[in-house]
């Protein structure tokens, strides 16, 4: 690389290119390397030189070719592929965001490539096989909310990939044919430092998962599936007591005082401790077997646990130092009264339903228990809370009680649920979650809402991120009311809401600056989304129909789906037939017949 000089600040002031590349090579945030590459040539050279490591927020924001040409040493590659939707099985089967065209152009191009994290991608086992085979020092692989790959595809990584240290596969959809692909790892295989299969299926091979364990004297974070029993997991921890991270198979078995001896004394040899997980079917003989590893904890998540308030209570109790917890809503408002007494140090709270198809279940939970926590916990910042009931009086308190919220997810199962008090909409009390929370980059909105309380998002929403929209709203002036006043929006999704064309059009230069909208049943019409593709050529905007051919509708029949994205790389070549891209190539519209 030949030595450049620029000038910066000053005529005075040169730098040579390799002094250049030192100095950007320390700055990891992935927003502040894409600034200072906008900073003149010079600095964007420097930085498609030395960038080791890539985010792409969007699989089709860029094409795989744009990103090889313009970086020269890729080591580490985070994608993201479906819409966030997706997770609530809005995006249609088949959709896309297929894995195999980005890692046959990782290989080609970044033979070196160390680590790749994807999320809501399709991963075949024919791409899993090319990571193993042309990725010769590759050590990190994470697939979360992926689908499209099964277990011999995890063979295969394990078969080749000799210099793996982290293996996660969390909350991923996997063909599990069968439990004896860990035993493909080598015998002389000892790097492995992370292995989360708790969403598999299938028996492991417990011989081979224990022989692994044994040999991997850096192995920290275990993560097995519910089909690791309690004696079994017992032995785990013996191998491993160096365990920092540990999610249980199934806990739950017949009562034997010598089993609970086994494990609880196995807990207490795992000193360094700090999160544990999975605790599927909790037999309450065997809880207070974990008692020994609570005062370190600082991560407990219980979302797959049914650990009813009483036991919940006992178990927070000596969880002093937690700053994490995710648990079903079994916990109730006592058990979160345990929590906002006990745990100091909370940041981030998740509740959720146990039975959310039951109309009726008998689960004391209500809009206190998220109250005594916000009033209770100084060190809250996230909150995910599903409940049945809300109150403008309890949001107003956590608002005022809590303005370092920076993200706040609120869940009401019942959709157009009112204040529970006065039978009236909540846009006071979210009107007040915007208005004292001034760092606030995440928020979900649910129950009876008004146009009102997207005037209060747009005027004090200013450093909003994502915003989460279902059943609210009266007409187009509360989207235009967030795309006109959220300047940091990014990320938009919306259901069932009544917005229409006139909000959408009107903001078309807003949607530039966004990562991606996404609208499920609102009332934007084919025809505007066709003027939308042909008037701003630099966002991708997919009408997606399930139950309809997209190019025989007519203009003013109501899109089911609507996707739009900003891109570089103009409309994607694998789009299925039940999308349709608007710009302006677009085909003229159909009648019906």
């Amino acid at each position: 690389m030949s030595a450049v000089k620029f000038r910066a600040f000053s005529p005075e002031v040169t730098f040579p290119e390799e002094a250049l590349e030192q100095v950007i090579s320390f700055i990891d945030s992935h927003g502040d390397r894409n600034s200072v590459s906008l900073v003149c040539k010079a600095w964007y050279e420097a930085d498609r030189w030395c960038r080791r490591r890539l985010f792409i927020g969007n699989c089709y924001a860029v094409s795989p070719q744009i990103v090889t040409r313009r970086f020269r040493d890729i080591r580490s590659l985070t994608i993201k592929g479906k819409p966030h939707f997706a997770d609530y099985n809005l995006v249609p089967q088949g959709w896309g965001a297929h894995a195999l065209p980005w890692i046959a152009a990782m290989a080609e191009a970044y033979p070196a490539l160390e680590e790749l994290r994807l999320k809501r991608m399709v991963v075949t086992d024919e791409a899993l096989e090319l990571i193993g085979k042309r990725f010769v020092n590759f050590r990190v692989l994470v697939l979360c909310c992926c689908d499209g790959f099964s277990t011999d595809g995890l063979a295969s990584i394990a078969a080749h990939c000799r210099n793996l240290r982290v293996l996660d596969i969390f909350e991923s959809e996997v063909a599990d044919l069968r439990g004896n692909w860990i035993s493909h790892f080598p015998d002389s295989y000892t790097s492995l430092e992370s292995l989360n299969i708790s969403c598999l299926e299938s028996e492991l091979t417990f011989a081979a998962l224990e022989r692994l364990v044994d040999r991997c004297p850096k192995l920290t974070t275990l993560r097995v599936n519910r089909s690791v029993p309690l004696e079994k997991l017992a032995i785990l921890l013996d191998k491993a007591p160096q365990m920092t991270d540990l999610g249980t198979g199934m806990f739950m078995t017949e009562p034997r005082p010598e089993l609970y001896t086994m494990l609880a004394g196995a807990f207490s040899r795992c000193k360094e401790l700090k999160s544990l997980s999975g605790l599927w079917d909790v037999a309450p003989f065997y809880l207070p077997a974990i008692f020994p590893v609570c005062s370190g904890l600082t991560s407990l998540n219980l979302s797959y646990a049914p650990i009813h308030s009483p036991d919940l209570i006992k178990l927070l109790g000596n969880c002093k130092n937690l700053q994490r917890l995710w648990v079903l809503d079994y916990i109730e408002d006592r058990g979160l009264e345990v929590l906002a007494s006990s745990c100091k140090d909370l940041q981030e709270l998740r509740v959720f339903p146990s039975e959310p198809y039951d109309p009726d279940p008998n689960i004391a939970l209500t809009e206190q228990g998220l109250v005594s926590v916000a009033v209770g916990c100084p060190k809250l910042q996230s909150v995910l809370y599903f409940c049945r009931r809300m109150s403008n009086q309890a949001l107003v308190t956590i608002a005022r009680a809590r303005p370092t919220l920076t993200r706040f997810r609120l869940c009401i199962i019942q959709p157009h649920c009112p204040d529970h008090i006065t039978q009236g909409p909540l846009d006071d009390g979210f009107g007040a979650i915007v208005e004292h929370c001034k760092d606030l980059k995440r928020l979900s909105l649910s129950g009876l809402i008004t146009d009102q309380v997207f005037q209060h998002i747009g005027a004090h929403g200013k450093k909003l991120e994502m915003l989460s929209l279902a059943f609210a709203g009266n007409s187009d002036a509360g989207l235009h009311f967030v795309l006109s006043g959220c300047k940091n929006l990014k990320k938009l999704e919306i259901r069932d809401c009544p917005f229409g064309d006139r909000a959408l059009l009107l903001n078309a230069a807003k949607l530039e600056t966004m990562r991606s909208l996404w609208m499920s049943s609102c009332r934007v019409s084919y025809g505007a989304c066709q003027l939308l593709g042909r008037k701003m050529p630099r966002l991708n905007v997919e009408v997606i129909h399930e139950n309809s051919s997209p190019g025989h509708t007519s203009e003013e029949c109501t899109v089911e789906h609507l996707y739009i994205y900003r891109t570089v790389a103009g409309p994607r070549l694998d789009a299925p037939e039940f999308v349709c891209t608007m710009n302006e190539n677009s085909t003229t519209v159909h009648q019906p017949q």
